[in-house]
């Protein structure tokens, strides 16, 4: 009785702990995994936000990225020079989208992508979308 009982009360944990707030970053750490695994070569971070380094100069991803968004439909609204390399801020019919570029060496540059859904919600399958298309645009070049 006392061995059921405590197997009940074990089962119970397990199952408070994965519905609480555990489950969405078990989750995600393994969407994590599973994208290395898969051969996209994009990481994420918790929060919903892609990023990837490219072996291409900044003004080759810079680019890339912006037919990129070009071929997606996205309009680019600005485009600006920061400290580390590029802002791009664009939209689409009801996302906002950031890119980063940073430049890491001369022929090194890494993308920061988020496609924010509203106020609280990123959109990590169009984030990803864009680096993959940027890179796409890259192996043409």
């Amino acid at each position: 009785m006392q061995r059921h009982l405590r197997q009940s009360f074990l089962l119970w944990g397990v199952l408070v702990i994965y519905s609480s707030g555990c489950a969405p970053v078990a989750l995600t750490l393994f969407g994590v995994g599973a994208g290395v695994t898969t051969g996209t070569a994009v990481s994420y971070t918790l929060d919903g936000i892609a990023y990837r380094t490219f072996t291409a100069s900044l003004p080759q991803v810079e680019t890339a990225t912006l037919a990129a968004l070009d071929q997606m439909g996205i309009k680019v609204e600005s485009n600006e020079k920061t400290d580390q390399g590029k802002a791009i801020k664009g939209r689409g019919v009801d996302r906002q989208i950031e890119v980063e570029l940073e430049m890491v060496s001369s022929k090194t540059t890494r993308i920061r992508t988020v496609a924010k859904d509203g106020v609280f919600f990123k959109d990590r399958a169009t984030a990803t979308e864009i680096i993959m298309q940027t890179e796409r645009v890259l192996s043409q070049a």
